[in-house]
This record gives structure tokens, C-alpha cells and sequence, in this order.
């Protein structure tokens, strides 16, 4: 992709959220990649999951080590080719990447947001995209596509602005959180609550983090990440230095990584923004939303769906992508699913495996095929 640059859209308008507040002014920090086409047809969403942000490709400078976080399918030739698509991808509402959040000023009192700013839900994250959608001057989207929590936000597009997309790519999602999903969430955010810099999330005061509660946060969660078979080929029973130590220290390789990733997690996120993208992951349930079964919240839809899933993945396992597939497969609509075959885990959305590059490559290519057409 090369050099890159993040945008900014100021927001004017209230937007009334699902907790009854509403925000009376928000920033919308995003990236685009390709170019618009004159009728504005060929765009593709690109819905990031909890502790992603808008950097989905490319890189801000000839300094930055690493691209975007899905910097392998996202660029001319990849599986969300530049070359046929105009690719947006944003910074949700309550992130701590640039859009307004919790270390964001509050308009209103001039101070930080914190523990202040309104608590998400899927449904508010895509109302604010559609806000984006509306300054970009683009009236549907050609296809939005996701992965974990952006894959819900993918679905929530189809049930709440069914004229508004032509294609919705869920991968690795669930039409809802289990009870165990959500304990996992739970122990997450005590660690962070619990922590004693957390100062009611108003540590920013303090000038301090709940570094220790983000660190135990961001380990339960990568736990649940990786495949066991993942763990066991990546880090085994391997020693750090080939014998034991008899103490607490770090001795296994694997409580080496998981320390590593956390700290490391821990410079770089934002303790309420987790709290609250934690939540919203929690709250997601179409079927409630709407009074009913998810097949009548699903009846809503228009637009066709490619579901994918791993069979590793015990966080959203395939069970809960075939959940949504027979209830979409119930009201009649066009839906394609694939469930693929790998050691990675729930992680495995974000890597660049064969057989999952090719399925959304060729499944994309047939929406650039049909934008073309039309265009015609």
C-alpha cells in the first residue's frame, strides 16, 4: 500500500446513542485506500475488532516497522484490491486511536472524557459510520466486511441500513456473546477495576495507568485467542533457560509471550477505552434488539453474505457462524460460508493463511465484478 495518512471528520450534529445520552459532537478518525469511482459504488467498510483502530493498511511513514493491522488482504491485488475498491476503515467511537473517547476532550467541560464518555454499542458504532458514509458522499456500500467484533458490526449494517450495503462479510463472529465470552470479559475488566492506579478511570489525573490490570486483561484475552494446538506448536512446554527454577518467575516459554504482550498492550491502549469496547461486545444481540428470533432480525437484510469461520477458534467457534448462516439460509437470502481448516484460533481472521486469502479474494472479486457491471 505505501505511505498512508489518517483523516478526521468532525461531526456537528448530536448523535443519540442506545444508552439514552448522546454525544453532542463527536471526531471521526479514519484512513482511505484506492480511489472512489465516479458513481461512488465501489466502496468497501472495513469494521475493526476490539483493540483494533483505522490503520488497517499501508504505513504512516518509512520509519513505522509494521503496516496496518490487515495489511495482507487489504491492497492492489490482495483480496481487497485497491485496484477495484475504495477501502475505508475508521476508528470507532470510544477508541483511544483519535476518534472521540475517553482521552478525548469532552466539548462541553473542556476536560478528558474518562470514566465520563457514553457507553457503545454495535448499533451506535454503525450509526457513526453511516454519519462517515453520508460526508463521503457514498450512498451503499459495495460490501462492509469484519472479523470478530467487526464482523458484528458488518451484520448490524445489514439489519440496520439494509439499502445501504450490497454485501456483508462476517468472519469469525457470533450472532451474540456466550455466558462464557462474557465471564472472560468480566474477569478482564476486574483486573482493570481492581487495579489500584485505575482511580476510578480517572487515572489520567493522576498521571498514571492501571498498567498491571491491562496487562492481565490483555493476557486472559490473548489466551483466548490462540488455539491450544496454536500454543502447543508455537511454545510447547519449552524452557527459557532449559531447566526449572523453582520459583515464580518467568521460567516457560509461553508465560514469556504472554507477559511480553501485555506489557506491551499496555502502553498502547487505553484502560476505559477497553472497558467500554468490552461491553459493547457484550451488549450485541440482534435478536433481542429486535423482539424476536435472529431470523426475524434477520429478515430485515437485503444483501447478499459471505460467512467464514475457523475450526480452531474456540471464542466464536463455527457452531456460532452456522448460527447465523441457517437463520440467514431460513428468510431466503444469498449466503456463502466457509469454515477453515487451521491451527490459529480465533486469531486466525487477521493472518494471511491460503485458503482463507483465496475464499474472500474470489468472493470479492465477484463483488467488483458486479460494481463493474453496473457500472456499464
Amino acid at each position: 500500500m505505501g505511505l498512508v495518512q489518517p483523516h478526521t471528520l468532525h461531526v456537528d450534529q448530536p448523535l443519540e446513542l442506545e444508552c439514552g445520552r448522546q454525544l453532542p459532537s463527536c471526531d471521526l478518525v479514519y484512513e482511505t485506500y484506492g480511489n472512489l469511482n465516479a458513481s461512488a459504488s465501489n466502496a468497501v467498510l472495513i469494521c475493526h475488532a476490539l483493540s483494533g483502530h483505522h490503520h488497517a493498511a499501508g504505513y504512516h511513514s518509512m520509519d513505522e516497522k509494521r503496516p496496518g493491522w490487515w495489511d495482507s488482504c487489504i491492497g492492489p491485488g490482495k483480496p481487497i484490491d485497491t485496484n477495484r475498491f475504495f477501502v475505508v476503515c475508521l476508528n470507532n467511537l470510544g477508541g483511544c486511536h483519535g476518534s472521540s473517547g475517553p482521552t478525548s476532550t469532552n466539548p462541553e467541560t473542556g476536560q478528558l472524557w474518562g470514566p465520563d464518555f457514553p457507553m457503545m454499542t454495535v448499533k451506535d458504532w454503525v450509526k457513526s459510520q453511516a454519519r462517515l458514509a453520508d460526508a463521503l458522499g457514498i450512498e451503499q456500500w459495495a460490501a462492509v466486511v469484519g472479523g470478530s467484533l467487526g464482523g458484528m458490526q458488518a451484520l448490524q449494517w445489514a439489519i440496520d441500513f439494509p439499502d445501504r450495503l450490497r454485501h456483508a462479510v462476517v468472519i469469525a463472529a457470533a450472532p451474540k456473546l456466550s455466558a462464557q465470552n462474557i465471564a472472560f470479559n468480566e474477569v478482564a475488566r476486574q483486573s482493570i477495576l481492581t487495579d489500584p492506579n485505575f482511580h476510578g478511570g480517572r487515572y489520567y489525573l493522576h498521571d498514571t495507568y492501571p498498567r498491571q490490570g491491562l496487562i492481565l486483561a490483555r493476557m486472559v484475552g490473548h489466551i483466548t485467542y490462540l488455539s491450544d494446538d496454536a500454543m502447543r506448536m508455537k511454545f510447547g512446554r519449552d524452557l527459557r533457560s532449559g531447566r526449572f527454577h523453582f520459583g515464580f518467575d518467568v521460567e516457560f516459554q509461553v508465560e514469556s509471550y504472554l507477559r511480553h504482550q501485555g506489557e506491551t498492550f499496555s502502553r498502547n491502549f487505553d484502560a476505559n477505552t477497553y472497558l467500554l469496547m468490552t461491553k459493547a461486545l457484550d451488549y450485541f444481540d440482534p435478536a433481542r434488539e429486535q423482539g424476536g428470533t435472529l431470523e426475524q432480525a434477520l429478515e430485515r437484510t437485503r444483501c447478499g453474505f459471505l460467512v467464514m469461520s475457523f475450526n480452531s477458534d474456540w471464542r466464536f467457534s463455527p457452531e456460532r457462524s452456522r448460527e447465523i448462516v441457517n437463520a440467514l439460509t431460513h428468510v431466503g437470502r444469498d449466503v456463502s460460508y466457509a469454515e477453515i481448516d487451521t491451527p490459529k484460533g480465533h486469531d486466525a481472521f487477521l493472518l494471511p493463511i491460503p485458503e482463507y486469502v483465496k475464499l474472500l479474494g474470489a468472493y470479492l472479486r465477484r463483488v467488483a465484478d458486479e460494481v463493474d457491471a453496473d457500472g456499464q
